[in-house]
């Protein structure tokens, strides 16, 4: 009770002499902790959890994603139950970003900018002028906060410094600007639906492109011990370009003479005859790839791109690439390495993977 009335009284000195003063938080202030994280449960949309010392939303329903996840299904609510969160005042001393470097969710870095940012889930080091998802805006030591980074003049939902990101090793063949070139073949391509739906299928596609050709490396397709098998001479038009020549080429590594025949009479093309074109135009090249993905079912039941307006989800794009050859549990390491990549895609523009990412 001492120790009380004493404490009492200097709070009452220093109101008395005019002065303000600042207590730092403590445990007690702190958000109280939600219902602890389940695996098993089922959580609906703005269903609240706790994990590992923090509180989540959830943003649409969910099942065994335990917190933050990697679907961005869970919004980060901060520390709970005594944990702190970062200051946003006072002096800044937060490290400068690196690339490469692996960030936990809340950790604050300068950007090259001379602004700050804060990591709203864990991430290996992804730009946050490019990572909306992955990063958000922070103020610090009265900075005033940043603004989005500007929408892509050319249309497309993916900013030529996202594509980068995507593709940081890529064959300098594939240019940015072929890919935007190509657009105008298919216009609802990456156009239909809402602005999240058009965002998963420009992730779905540069997935698939990315396992394809083992991130935008590769021109033409690596096994030249296949290329004599990819000519049908049943067909009425034959080979006129050789028996050898309709080998895998571009990003979806078009092959069989029936397919040139069949992209190039649809993008007025002479692709049967010149088949080489889709290693030498890089607009050609991106061409072929949208075409295969807007128009073409394969051995699936649907074109990729039906499969991403219409919530068939991710898994039926790769059916319809490759079927059973990597679906039915036909290669589960390569559906998964498709799956892994199109989550990262999706994070870098800042959108959820949905439903049905396997097949």
């Amino acid at each position: 009770m001492t120790r009380l009335r004493a404490l009492v009284a200097l709070v009452a000195l220093i109101v008395a002499g005019g002065l303000v003063a600042v207590i730092p938080a403590t445990a007690a202030s702190a958000a109280a902790c939600s219902a602890s994280w389940q695996a098993s449960a089922v959580y609906w949309g703005d269903a609240q959890v706790s994990h590992n010392g923090r509180n989540y939303r959830a943003k649409w329903w969910t099942q065994n994603e335990a917190p933050p996840g990697t679907t961005g299904v869970w919004e980060d609510l901060g520390a709970c139950g005594g944990g702190t969160t970062p200051p946003t005042g006072g002096t800044c001393t937060y490290p400068n970003w690196t690339a490469g470097t692996w960030y936990a969710t809340g950790a604050i870095v300068r950007y090259t900018n001379g602004l700050y940012y804060i990591a709203e889930h864990d991430n290996p080091g992804y730009d946050p002028i490019i990572s909306t998802w992955y990063w958000e805006p922070y103020t610090c030591g009265g900075q005033p906060p940043t603004t989005p980074p500007p929408t892509n003049p050319g249309g497309f939902v993916v900013t030529e410094a996202q594509f980068n990101q995507m593709f940081p090793g890529r064959n300098s063949f594939y240019t940015y600007s072929g890919l935007v070139a190509a657009l105008s073949a298919y216009p609802a391509f990456s156009r239909t639906g809402s602005a999240t739906v058009q965002r998963q299928e420009a992730a779905a596609f540069l997935a698939n492109v990315y396992h394809e050709t083992g991130g935008l490396v590769h021109i033409v397709e690596q096994n030249t011990a296949n290329y004599p098998h990819y000519c049908d001479p049943g067909q009425p038009y034959g080979c006129p370009a050789g028996q050898a020549a309709y080998y895998g080429r571009g990003p979806i590594q078009l092959s069989w003479n029936f397919n040139y025949n069949a992209a190039g009479n649809a993008l007025n093309l002479p692709l049967l005859t010149n088949p080489w074109l889709v290693q030498t135009d890089a607009a050609v090249a991106w061409k072929t790839g949208i075409w295969y993905w807007m128009t073409q079912n394969g051995p699936g039941t649907m074109t990729a791109h039906n499969a991403m307006v219409n919530g068939a989800g991710f898994g039926e794009t790769i059916r319809s690439i490759n079927g059973s050859i990597e679906c039915n549990n036909g290669n589960p390491a390569q559906v998964q390495s498709r799956v892994t990549r199109y989550q990262q895609f999706v994070g870098i523009l800042g959108v959820s993977a949905g439903a049905n990412l396997y097949c």
